[in-house]
């Protein structure tokens, strides 16, 4: 069903805007939510939305409209014409190879790259690998910058591409079993990088059927941080948050001023992106010693189910001076440290994603008492429960 929409009234004064953004990926959720920031502080604004996707087709509704302006994110070359076609002032949030001559607002790809590469040197990783993509500019300039990031610490990257044609089952299969046989044998442990967070998730199916552990032996970091992609892998899946409520203020701004009448040349606004959601599938320290890894696996799954040092001895066979040792020379802290870290992130976790009053998620994290807990926290965060909750929900 096609949508008619009012031609412009000349003498209106509130701003008509179309915004031909997806709606379908948390990125672009957020987008809208600094798109609709912008307009709190400096609107109103009239705008049109629906419900669309990437490639949606152009709808019929944009070869006649008369608005003021719009936001896009453009997915297709048809789609960049009949924009173009619109004399409207327009602003592209997406980076693309299409042809069209749009201001445009959206992330630093080539800040994508140094962030993954920072996060894996870091935790102390010597070998990495890349599973890269080059059907846009964007996705280049992420692969090119995180080598290039490695290259500058004399460090070399693996290297396996993305094949086309992968919606069908077959051909995602095959693809499938050759990124399996690349990992088996690139050498171990390593940190590897995803171009986005839908190859992260392959990458993460590939690595359980190559039986390499995640991420003991090949720590996995993706790109966008789509969190219906992150949560849903097994483990879940490490990203790079783009800070998407920026950028969508910021376009809002400049379309804002092009509406006033003022002259912007097509130019890049690059927003840097927040930072690494650290999630399991990165949560490592790269691990030579192969008794250091089993605790670290050990703990990371019982922790939180009263694990207490003695339970780690026992399921391990090993002397406490022998694992404390070696888990200092390695992590820098003992196997007691390593249990309350990793309770104390499951705490971070359930005071931003859960309303549980502090005495459940006590219990759920190995805690005997809400009292104790606030006290430990405190110690590490330099706040209570209630104002990191505060702070940080959503």
């Amino acid at each position: 069903m096609s949508v008619t929409l009012p031609s412009a009234v000349a003498t209106r004064k509130m701003p008509h805007v179309a915004l031909l953004i997806e709606t379908s990926r948390s990125y672009t959720r957020d987008l809208l939510r600094g798109i609709r920031r912008y307009m709190a502080a400096h609107g109103p604004w009239s705008i049109f939305l629906e419900q669309r996707a990437l490639e949606s087709r152009v709808p019929p509704w944009l070869t006649h409209w008369r608005g003021d302006g719009i936001l896009t994110r453009t997915g297709t070359q048809a789609m960049a014409n009949a924009i173009a076609r619109t004399d409207v002032p327009a602003i592209e949030l997406r980076a693309t190879k299409l042809r069209h001559r749009l201001p445009f607002v959206g992330v630093d790809n080539h800040a994508v790259g140094a962030t993954v590469a920072s996060h894996l040197i870091e935790r102390g990783f010597e070998h990495f690998g890349l599973f890269a993509l080059d059907t846009e500019l964007f996705f280049e300039e992420r692969c090119d910058n995180f080598i290039r990031a490695l290259q500058l610490r004399g460090l070399k990257c693996a290297i396996f591409k993305a094949e086309g044609a992968r919606e069908k089952p077959l051909q995602w299969e095959q693809q499938q079993s050759k990124l399996a046989k690349w990992i088996r044998g690139l050498p171990k442990p390593v940190g590897l990088m995803a171009c986005t967070d839908q190859l992260g998730f392959w990458l993460l199916d590939a690595c359980k059927r190559a039986d390499v552990a995640v991420p003991e032996q090949a720590a996995v970091v993706g790109v966008e941080n789509d969190e219906s992609l992150c949560e849903m892998s097994t483990p879940p899946l490490s990203s790079v948050r783009f800070d998407a409520e920026k950028t969508g203020f910021a376009a809002a701004a400049l379309l804002d001023q092009m509406m006033a009448g003022q002259e912007i040349p097509p130019s890049q606004t690059l927003i840097e992106p927040i930072g690494i959601i650290t999630r399991q599938s990165s949560d490592v320290i790269a691990m030579a010693d192969p008794l250091v890894a089993d605790a670290v696996r050990l703990i990371r799954e019982n922790a939180c189910d009263n694990l207490n040092v003695e339970g780690v001895l026992d399921s391990l066979l090993v002397s406490r001076s022998t694992l404390e040792r070696r888990m200092i020379a390695a992590l820098g802290h003992t196997p007691k440290e390593e249990i309350l870290r990793v309770r104390m992130r499951r705490v971070r976790e359930m005071l931003t994603e859960t309303t549980l009053p502090l005495k459940i998620i006590a219990v759920r994290t190995g805690f005997r008492h809400a009292q104790y807990l606030g006290e430990v926290f405190r110690k590490q965060t330099g706040m209570t429960p209630g104002q990191f909750r505060t702070k940080h929900q959503r």
